[in-house]
């Protein structure tokens, strides 16, 4: 009768502890057990960090990284089978679906700033980026300076257009600024002659230029408005779910495993038209890859 007596007994004490962690759970962690799925959002267009594959479906380097903090909340909430809800955002609406609880990670192009770390909660840093703009080769605009008095593009609610009005206003440029739902409605309206350049995060824009029909036909400014961070963007308030978050992608740096993935995005044929964007891993990336940090400051990158 004493293995059945300590069978029980340790069954019992595994039952406690399953819901004693369950017990511990709080916040929107304790929501996604309850309800027992998880929302990640994803954009349409961000090409190669988060944009649909020719089955439809979202894909990309940021999606990979949000996978991989996915399968860590199902361990740490202990609902293995737990869903898995896809939710495209854009721009404008990202912040405000965090906000309402409608979206639970957002895993795209969002700049992790100073004014949005009031409003939501950020993971370690995953890419680094440069404002840019691109031009046509041939109308020969390659500094700020060439476009005083020209026709800009760029995406509605991005941290792009706060940065162009901030300029205009300090270089006296007198800018026309046209404001676009997305990065691809963005490069339309500068490639069918609406706009003289499209601003936009430097890899960003590196996508659309491969996968439109004349890459050769545009380049990219020389000038950068700035240097920014890249991070999964989580629910302010949150500290247990941003842990989740930060230990994901640490483990994904300290294995190296990260440097596949960077290969498999940016140095490699990329779904559904095979375009191979050839962005070598910036030295601010590497820096943050050898040491995460999830700074929203500039100056640190």
């Amino acid at each position: 009768m004493k293995p059945l007596i300590v069978c029980i007994a340790a069954a019992a004490c595994s039952l406690v502890s399953i819901q004693s962690n369950a017990a511990e759970l709080t916040g929107r962690l304790k929501e996604i057990k309850e309800r027992n799925f998880i929302t990640v959002a994803y954009r349409e267009s961000s090409i190669p960090f988060s944009y649909l594959g020719g089955n439809g479906q979202p894909i990309g380097y940021a999606q990979d990284i949000c996978q991989k903090i996915v399968e860590d909340v199902k361990t740490a909430i202990g609902s293995p089978n737990l869903s898995v809800k896809r939710q495209a955002v854009t721009s404008q609406n990202r912040i405000p679906l965090i906000q309402n609880g409608t979206i639970d990670l957002e895993c795209g192009t969002t700049v992790n700033n100073p004014e949005r770390q009031a409003l939501v909660s950020f993971s370690n840093t995953y890419f680094v980026v440069g404002t840019k703009f691109v031009s046509r080769k041939s109308d020969k605009l390659n500094a700020i300076k060439d476009l005083k008095g020209k026709t800009v593009v760029a995406t509605t609610g991005s941290n792009t257009v706060l940065k162009l009005r901030a300029l205009d206003k300090k270089d006296n440029l007198s800018l026309n600024l046209i404001q676009a739902k997305d990065f691809s409605d963005s490069m339309l309206t500068f490639t069918s002659g609406r706009a003289d350049v499209f601003f936009e995060d430097d890899i960003n824009l590196v996508g659309q230029i491969s996968f439109s029909q004349n890459p050769a036909d545009f380049s990219l400014s020389s000038d950068a408005l700035s240097r920014d961070p890249y991070a999964v963007m989580l629910p302010r308030g949150e500290p247990e779910f941003k842990a989740i978050a930060d230990k994901a992608i640490a483990k994904l740096f300290a294995s190296g495993e990260i440097k596949a993935l960077y290969d498999k995005w940016f140095q490699s044929p990329i779904p559904p038209r095979g375009v191979n964007l050839h962005f070598p891993m910036s030295e601010a990336l590497a820096k943050v890859i050898a040491k995460p940090t999830d700074s929203p400051n500039s100056s640190d990158y």
